[in-house]
């Protein structure tokens, strides 16, 4: 029997992940009210987590955007977005898997840097995968607070 812990990590296209982005991140709206613009770029690469009777249960984006507060920096920019985990499958390593697997892909593309907006509970996740804050937090209209945070690749 299954453990109910189990998920995989697959790259999937970013349609499939809209009903739990917009579950998470924007309080329930229709599937459609997720899709963000970048989504069907060539270069946007979108990583789900499926439990085991394949429910998307975690999901982040990765678009090519160069940081604004380092445009200065080498390499490729790597926008981080999208970062959502289902209600119940927090705690349990699912937004750590799918932010690992944006890492690694933008990593084996070659040296750059990755960025993102965070909330404040987001930037915990991003900080214990390398992440540093740039400049001060804001408040978003859509999202609340945010800070921008970076590491390298």
């Amino acid at each position: 029997m299954a453990s109910p812990n189990e998920f995989t990590i697959a790259r999937v296209p970013a349609a499939e992940t809209y009903p739990l982005r917009a579950l998470v991140l924007h309080g329930g709206a229709p599937p459609e009210a997720a899709k963000v613009a970048g989504d069907d770029h060539p270069e946007a690469v979108t990583f789900a987590a499926r439990d085991v009777d394949g429910v998307v249960v975690g999901c982040a984006g990765l678009f090519s955007e160069p940081c604004p507060d380092l445009l200065d920096h080498g390499g490729q920019g790597w926008r981080i977005r999208r970062v959502a985990t289902a209600s119940e499958w927090r705690g349990r390593g699912v937004g750590a898997a799918v932010l690992g697997a944006a890492i690694a892909h933008a990593a084996g593309l070659g040296p750059g840097l990755l960025w993102c907006n965070a909330t404040p509970a987001g930037s915990r996740l991003f900080a214990r995968a390398g992440f540093e804050q740039i400049g001060e937090q804001w408040v978003d209209r859509e999202f609340g607070v945010n800070v921008r945070m970076w590491r390298a690749v």
